[in-house]
Order: structure tokens, then sequence, then C-alpha cells
């Protein structure tokens, strides 16, 4: 798919635990003529599914093999570990990795932290999900450490989890497949999740600014003056309202005219006798 072209609707993957409702939203007010269309993969899955085609972009957890994808890293997840409620962790806002070196923790094969030794006692086997761990924990058999967004995506009542302070941390990222130049939707989407405006300038859908109206300019000559002769009759030039001494132009207390008819240079004073 090349930059210029269009597809009917764009194809967003997301790994279990993110929830990508927000953007979502965001996307169907500003481009309602283009469907979103919405899959959740796996965290193994997700890679082969971006790089075959079958995914626009997708949310993922990093790391990111930057051979032949692209992605922007979005968040760290809290790390906690889910417990039975009452499990003597529970009573604890918080616990380290060494706290649980008594317990059985489950190590499933979706995991998605990346840890150099995993903590506490190893279990004969690893369950295939973290759903499956979660279904043994609740049973009250070992303890199971993941992001917190997958402690909330398999809450059950007889469960809690407790943040743990020096695990491994997952963080959350934005990908897909490399392309010259990126797609126009998928650059649509990565403004949307990096919170650009509609009318950023880094969009490739702006809306069209409105023209401004121009500003009409006075006529030559009118000003103050100009204006303010024209409401008394005088002229825009010659024809102002005060004389050359800066005094009102008027009647004459002797009777003669201020100012003559045109804005012409008569001059006022006494008239002369006659002889």
């Amino acid at each position: 798919m090349t930059g210029s072209e269009v597809p009917h609707a764009f194809r967003l993957a997301y790994v279990p635990g993110v929830t990508p409702a927000k953007w979502v939203r965001i996307w169907n007010e500003r481009l309602p003529d283009v469907p979103l269309t919405l899959a959740q993969v796996s965290s193994a899955e997700v890679f082969g599914v971006l790089r075959a085609g079958d995914a626009d972009a997708g949310f993922v957890r990093l790391p990111v093999d930057r051979t032949d994808l692209s992605a922007i890293p979005l968040y760290t997840e809290t790390t906690v570990v889910v417990v039975p409620k009452d499990h003597v962790v529970a009573a604890a806002e918080e616990v380290t990795a060494e706290d649980l070196a008594d317990e059985v923790v489950w190590h499933p094969l979706d995991d998605t932290l990346d840890w150099e030794t995993l903590p506490g006692q190893p279990a004969i086997e690893r369950p295939a999900t973290t759903a499956d761990a979660i279904e043994l924990v609740a049973a009250g058999v070992g303890v199971l450490v993941v992001p917190q967004s997958l402690a909330r995506l398999h809450h059950r009542r007889d469960l809690t989890y407790r943040p743990v302070t020096d695990a491994p941390t997952s963080r959350v990222a934005l990908s897909w497949p490399q392309a010259e130049p990126t797609p126009d939707l998928v650059e649509e989407f990565i403004g949307i999740v990096r919170g650009r405006t509609v009318n950023s300038t880094r969009g490739r859908r702006p809306t069209p600014a409105q023209p401004k109206a121009k500003r009409k300019r006075p006529e030559a000559g009118a000003g103050k003056g100009g204006a303010a002769g024209a409401r008394h009759g005088t002229g825009a030039g010659g024809g102002a309202g005060r004389s050359a001494s800066g005094k009102s132009a008027g009647k004459n207390p002797r009777g003669g005219s201020g100012g003559a008819k045109g804005g012409s240079g008569a001059r006022s004073g006494k008239p002369r006798r006659r002889p």
C-alpha cells in the first residue's frame, strides 16, 4: 500500500491489556468516512500480523525488531503480583521480588516480562497462557507476576494484586510496517496517538484554513480632520475647521466671516471704510 492509496478501512491490532478505545473515538470523530476495525492479537503473534499486512498498525509490547517495523514507545506499565485476597502479600502496599522467594511463581508461555532470573520457586510446568496461570492462582496454587493491565484484564473477585517494585516492566508501543512514504492513514493514526490537533502541520489531511477578509484601506485624504470636515460641510483639504493660528474658524465677532466659501484664503478683520 502506497502513501497515496486510501483503503476502505484502517485495520488496528492490539495485544491483550491495551485499551485503544480513546484513540478509536478520536479517529471516528476526525475520519468518519474511514471505518476502523480492531483485532486483539496475542503478544507472540502481533508482529507476524503486521509483517503479513493483515493490520496497518498495532499496539504491541517492546522490544520491536526495527529491521522491518517502526515503533513509537508510548508508556511503561507497573508490574504487579496477582495473589488470592487472603494471601499474606495482600496485606502489604507493595512488595519486592525477594518477598516472593518462597512462592511458586508461574511463568506462562505468553509472558511479556524480560526476566534475567525469575523470582520465587520454579514451577513444574509453564501454563500456556496468562489466563491459564490466573486460574491456577485462583485455585490457591502459586502466584503470578504480570503487567498491571493484564491483572485488570483477568480480574476476579477472589484475587487481588500488589506492585512489585524491582520487577522488569513492560513498555507499550505503536508499531507499523516500514514503508516510504508512510501511508496516509498510518500517519493520521500516529498523529492521534501523539496528541496532534486536527489542524496540525504534521497531519496529512488538515482542515483547510478559511481565508481572512481583506481590510479596506481609507480613501486618500480621509482622516480625522477630513471626516470631521465632511460632517461640517468643509473640504477634505484646505477647508479645515481651524485657521492657521489654531483657533476655531467661525463668525467674526465684528460681523466678518471666519472662512470664505469653498475654503478660499480671504482674510478676516475690520471692514474697510469707504472714502
